[in-house]
């Protein structure tokens, strides 16, 4: 695993803040965002994290943790897409799950009866607009646009039908593959209300959203991601999460 470099602040309180990107991993794999996703106001992980990765996540996006399965499944980052105000799901997730989320997290919860399943690849989201993949019909699209109380535009990235996986976005910045062309980043920017730069995860992958798990406070990443690519990420954080990055697997390492 790299190393990861450890820098802690301060609050007036004189307490120690809590690190905004730390390098993590679900059930070993570096892959954390197929398996998860985060808005500014909830994150959710598959049935089976353990409550101290659970504890971990919270402290680190600032917002409530949910543990489930989706259809028998743990890819929650590849079948869900979310924002702040609402998720959308496969049209086969039950009845029971759809309730369990409701009660969960108190915000809006949707199925798209939709042919197409893998929803976090085919929907990227913020709490300011929607990118989606041209796959989807307008009545689909309205329904996603419903849901998460955003407008949408259809459009591929790099010549893919995949927004959801080659790029992901908060409401402070978005990141997005490499070989994005300064149209598909100027409709990301002016779709999501955010700016937008380029970059890659866990050592060169351009299918961003899968090793990285990224709200408005803070970023959890796949085990292999590269220093460089850290600083990529901390670009499209608020300016006081950024430079404060460490190994989830190690202890703190206090400096003054």
């Amino acid at each position: 695993m790299h190393a990861a470099e450890v820098s802690l602040e301060k609050s007036s309180a004189g307490e120690w803040l809590i690190l905004a990107i730390i390098r993590y991993s679900i059930f070993g794999s570096p892959n954390i965002g197929i398996y998860s996703l985060a808005t500014d106001k909830f994150v959710m992980l598959p049935a089976g994290v353990s409550a101290r990765k659970i504890e971990r996540a919270e402290k680190v996006l600032k917002v409530k943790a949910v543990s489930l399965d989706l259809g028998y499944s743990k890819l929650i980052g590849i079948l869900a897409a979310a924002n702040s105000h609402g998720i959308i799901l496969p049209h086969y997730i039950s009845d029971e799950e759809v309730s369990f989320i409701r009660k969960q997290l108190d915000v809006r919860v949707d199925r798209l009866n939709s042919k197409h399943t893998s929803l976090g690849n085919l929907i990227l989201a913020n709490d300011r607009g929607a990118v989606v993949a041209p796959l989807f019909s307008r009545r689909e699209v309205r329904r996603i646009e419903e849901t998460l109380a955003v407008d949408a535009a259809s459009s591929p990235l790099v010549g893919l039908p995949l927004p959801g996986s080659l790029a992901v976005a908060t409401n402070q910045g978005a990141l997005v593959h490499p070989e994005a062309s300064e149209e598909e980043k100027k409709l990301l920017s002016e779709v999501l209300k955010v700016p937008v730069s380029v970059g890659t995860i866990n050592g060169g992958v351009t299918f961003l959203s899968s090793g990285i798990l990224i709200n408005s406070h803070g970023a959890l990443v796949g085990a292999f991601t590269t220093g460089p690519e850290l600083m990529g990420i901390s670009a499209i954080l608020p300016s006081k999460a950024r430079s404060r990055t460490r190994d989830s697997s190690k202890p703190l390492n206090r400096k003054s």
